[in-house]
């Protein structure tokens, strides 16, 4: 009688012990499905090694936000994961050219095993600072609109040296806007533009929107500042003067883009962005991409250089999935009444149609 206890007790545990040895491993791609970005292809770290980078980004707002946060998580799906094997220093200028300048000059410093540099500017500062020390460590760049201008690289397919990185701008992009102002509002003959003309960035896209609207007889009238704290003001300028608004990715004016979403509900004049971030805020329209997977490109770049690719083999990138974005609250507040052909220049309604 014991034993024919026994052997059906140890069949028991036998099984038991199989089943916990079967249980799936966690790969740490949970997460993924939740990220907007398509998974990393990119292997996991090689090593137990723990690594440091840092990040500096001109200015907080949505948009460079959005690209920091999806970098970090595109780092966290590839295996290098904050606060276990990776360091992340994070530093903003507010703004501030002479704050960015002492931030990129600490970083060239410091032993980090990759540096990014958030917006033009703050990659400007980093390269110039990294030639000037002779630190020859990895540097990227994203949130960047035109990398061969502002002087990161020299040759877009093939950057060589330390750094690579992406753009955030297709050129087409604003000429898309452009058409589509052209073709659906009839009566505007005028557009205004907030720029800060120390940004290179700005004034490239605002040399492309000038072109892009003469084609269709369409002016663009420049209300010019020098900080945030001018936004407003500018905005309030171009009052009677113009038919329609439009910002570029332009730093300081984005930062104060509240205020400029006031003053366009306030007179009903349409108002058009360069960022979806700023349609969801209260622009009514873009041609753009989401800047979460903007970074998150640019996060797999990172990844495979910590794993041992060389920057100088990774190309710089250009958004490719470019979509007109509408914001129909937004359209609402400024007085616009969206019609089915504004509606069917949108190729993706489910995502890039706002209520």
């Amino acid at each position: 009688m014991k034993m024919k206890w026994f052997l059906p007790l140890a069949l028991v545990l036998v099984l038991i012990i199989s089943a916990c040895g079967s249980k799936p491993a966690n790969n740490g791609n949970e997460g993924n499905a939740q990220s907007g970005a398509s998974n990393s292809s990119t292997e996991a770290p090689k090593d137990s090694k723990k690594y440091k980078i840092a990040i500096s980004q001109i200015v907080e707002h949505p948009s460079l936000d959005a690209t920091r946060e999806g970098f970090l998580a595109a780092l966290k799906d590839a295996g290098f994961v904050e606060g276990e094997n990776l360091t992340v220093n994070f530093n903003t200028a507010q703004g501030d050219q002479s704050n960015n300048l002492s931030i990129a000059t600490k970083v060239s410093g410091d032993k980090v095993d990759l540096a990014l540099g958030i917006a033009t500017p703050s990659a400007q500062a980093l390269v110039q600072a990294y030639d000037k020390a002779g630190n020859k460590s990895p540097l990227l760049f994203a949130a960047v609109t035109d990398p061969l201008d502002a002087k990161l690289v020299t040759d877009l397919s093939a950057p060589g040296g330390n750094v690579t990185g992406a753009s955030d701008t297709n050129p087409e992009a604003v000429v898309q806007l452009m058409d589509f102002i052209a073709a659906n509002f009839p009566d505007v003959k005028k557009v205004g533009i907030v720029i800060n003309k120390g940004e290179p960035n700005a004034l490239v896209m605002s040399a492309n929107a000038k072109q892009a609207l003469a084609k269709h007889n369409i002016e663009l009238v420049e209300a010019a500042v020098t900080a945030t704290s001018e936004v407003k003001q500018a905005g309030e300028s171009l009052v009677g003067k113009v038919d329609a608004m439009f910002i570029t990715l332009d730093n300081v004016v984005v930062a104060g883009v509240d205020a400029l979403l006031q003053v366009a509900k306030a007179n009903q004049i349409p108002f058009f962005s360069s960022d979806r971030d700023t349609v969801e805020k209260g622009a009514f329209a873009t041609v753009g991409f989401k800047y979460y997977d903007h970074g998150y490109q640019v996060g797999q770049m990172a990844a495979e250089i910590l794993n041992g690719k060389n920057p100088a083999e990774l190309s710089v990138t250009v958004p490719d999935k470019l979509d007109l974005i509408l914001n129909l609250k937004a359209a609402a507040d400024q007085g616009i009444t969206v019609t089915d052909e504004m509606k069917a220049g949108v190729k993706n309604p489910a995502d890039n149609i706002i209520e």
